[in-house]
């Protein structure tokens, strides 16, 4: 169960505090200085609030400011909310400097003082979930790939089942969500990882220079063609083709890719010789094929040639947990590389890691850290660095307390239904409410209730 203590010494307000939070919050209550400590190394909450105001300085903030900094070198993963009033912003970002990771301003109002409280839990679970993995780093045996989220998880397993195969591999997923990584994987891998690693983008090479790049030519078999040509498919010989954005292939190069796919033979543009060729070929697209198909855009036999497995990869706002590993693994090794190394997220980051969409995902994410490690002025990154909302802005767009329930809803029953395995029992006991109403929940919010298993 959640630990939450309330530090407070009105009697009144301390109750009404309390009374804020359900079953699976275990509240514990203080009035000073030392009952606080106290209270901390009883319990270990995850999560304090405390009122700046405290005996014997009700009126100043000094004794706050003491156990503060007592609760921060006591216990440097709790998560503290200072509680301030309406007018005293001044204290407020000073508290947040010393360390509090974030803070609430009088007077209560339960809906946002609860949405405050969940967020540290949540922050603080992803903080230690973060330590465990890297104390325990998760072997995907996938090169580059760094995740913890059970939708990348049960992608890296994919990819280490079929590496050893020769089967054709379709890639999806949006730009920057790491295709190519997870291609070279399944060559790195493969009986193939000696062998030549090819890569050619269907998109950025002009129409009519595609064909003489992926098939070769023949000497003099146009103008210009003063010698002969290996094809990139040819200098894949007994490795990998990496076919990247395939759905952007002119209509008749698909004719003669599947051609290929079918005979294992390349014509060379101007010749009539044949050659054959050993090579694994694996495609990916950010666009959805199937709507190519039906615009007549993507040969259908094509699609099933290249598709014998799929690997559909979540973009990041869809992967729980893994932006801030993501974040802070990237902060680790740029940091190394641009000689500034020991630096770390500071609280409004983390907040604005989590919170952003990323609609450019690890690409995007790559480019505001490079940024933020050359920007910090010191050796804590802020949201400003990262050029991302700050957590006090997001709480002002956030302030529509439907929205932020619902929000929260679909994000824990989210978690829960990936912690048990899609087990709705399970789940509705972990979430505290019966199945029906779980059922219910899914519904309303359109959440899946059994696991995605990557198409074969």
């Amino acid at each position: 169960m959640k630990q939450l203590l309330i530090v407070e010494d009105d009697p009144g307000l301390q109750s009404q505090m309390r009374w804020c939070f359900t079953e699976d919050i275990d509240v514990s209550l203080a009035t000073d200085r030392n009952s606080a400590l106290a209270a901390i190394r009883r319990f270990e909450p995850e999560v304090v609030t405390l009122d700046l105001g405290l005996p014997p300085d009700p009126g100043g903030a000094s004794e706050g400011f003491a156990l503060l900094d007592d609760i921060l070198r006591l216990a440097p993963t709790t998560k503290v909310i200072v509680v301030t009033g309406r007018e005293d912003k001044e204290n407020a970002v000073k508290a947040i400097g010393m360390g509090a990771c974030d803070f609430y301003q009088k007077p209560l109002d339960a809906d946002i003082l609860s949405f405050v409280v969940h967020r540290a839990f949540r922050l603080a679970e992803l903080e230690r979930e973060n330590r465990e993995l890297s104390a325990h780093p998760i072997d995907t045996s996938v090169k580059g790939i760094v995740a913890a989220s059970p939708e990348m998880l049960t992608i890296c397993r994919t990819v280490e089942k079929v590496a050893p195969t020769d089967v054709t591999t379709l890639i999806m997923g949006e730009t920057g969500t790491g295709k190519e990584l997870l291609a070279r994987a399944l060559h790195d891998l493969s009986q193939r990882s000696d062998k030549p690693f090819a890569a050619i983008n269907c998109a950025a090479i002009p129409e009519n220079l595609l064909e003489s790049e992926l098939f070769g030519f023949e000497k003099g078999s146009f103008t210009g063609a003063t010698q002969t040509k290996q094809g990139k498919i040819e200098s894949a010989n007994g490795g990998t083709l990496f076919l990247d954005e395939i759905g952007d292939m002119p209509m008749a190069l698909q004719a003669k890719l599947l051609r290929f796919l079918q005979e294992r033979v390349v014509d060379r543009v101007g010749s009539v010789r044949p050659i054959p060729v050993d090579v694994r070929v694996v495609c990916a697209t950010h666009r959805n094929v199937q709507e190519l198909i039906d615009r007549g855009d993507f040969r259908e036999d094509l699609y099933y040639r290249i598709s014998e497995i799929v690997l559909d990869i979540p973009p990041l706002r869809e992967r729980q947990g893994d932006p801030l590993i993501i974040a802070r693994s990237l902060l680790k090794s740029l940091g190394t590389q641009l000689d500034r190394p020991n630096l770390t997220f500071s609280e409004d980051a983390v907040q604005a890691i989590n919170g952003h969409p990323w609609p450019g995902n690890v690409r995007e994410m790559i480019n505001k850290v490079k940024r933020a490690i050359i920007m910090a002025d010191g050796k804590r990154v802020t949201a400003e660095d990262l050029q991302l909302e700050s957590c006090e802005a997001a709480i002002e767009a956030q302030l529509n307390l439907r929205q932020v329930r619902e929000n929260a809803e679909r994000r824990a029953i989210t978690q829960a239904l990936h912690d048990t395995g899609f087990n709705m029992s399970q789940a509705s006991r972990l979430l505290g409410v019966t199945r029906p109403t779980l059922y219910n929940l899914t519904d309303k919010y359109r959440i899946e209730t059994t696991a995605v298993v990557p198409a074969t």
